[in-house]
Order: structure tokens, then sequence, then C-alpha cells
């Protein structure tokens, strides 16, 4: 795969704004050692703070660990939402139930 067309792939995985959308899928095309290259490169990214661009890699890639970082990071920003977004891409059982009972609690309370 040419570099340009990685390039472009990486640069189609904007994430929406809104409602939670699951449906992202890491590209089956790639090998394990593009995999591990984008791994390495977003790790970079998100080290540096650059959270967006490091974020399309690890959607493009699959890669749980690196979303369950990015939820982290927007569960320290209180954007819960955003968060349960990427507990779910990354599925991250533990995190992303602890965020339905949060979830849940608040419509408890709001209900009453």
């Amino acid at each position: 795969m040419a570099d340009t067309d990685l390039k472009k792939k990486l640069a189609s995985h904007d994430i929406p704004e809104g409602f939670i959308k699951v449906t992202e899928k890491p590209l089956a095309t790639l090998s394990s050692e593009q995999k591990a290259i984008l791994n390495r490169k977003g790790n970079v990214l998100f080290n540096q703070g650059k959270i967006d661009e490091a974020c399309r890699i690890f959607i493009t890639t699959g890669y749980s660990d690196g979303l369950t970082r990015i939820g982290d990071v927007y569960m320290k920003r209180n954007q819960s939402l955003k968060a349960l977004k990427y507990y779910i891409l990354a599925r991250n059982k533990a995190k992303s139930e602890q965020l339905y009972e949060k979830i849940s609690n608040m419509l408890s309370l709001l209900l009453k």
C-alpha cells in the first residue's frame, strides 16, 4: 500500500460529533507490520498531545490500548459520552460498564 493511499484512508476516518457511533472498523488491508508502524506513530502523537491525530490512527488500526487511552483523556475532560465511544471501540467492557452505570444513575435521579 502506497503512503499516499494510507494517508487518504487515515484522513477519511474523521470522528463525527454527536451521538456515539461505533461502526468504525480497522482497515482489514493493513498488514501486522503496517499496524505496528502506525501504532508507534499514534503513540508518539498521543504523547505529544495530538489526540485527534492519534485517534485517527488508532481507529484505523483498531489498537484497543490506544483507544482506551483516548477514552481516558475524554474522561479527564469530563466528556463521558465521547469517552464511552472510545471504550466501546476498544472493546473495554470494564470501563464502558462503569459509564453505563453512571449514566443510568443520573437518569434515575432525573426521573425521580
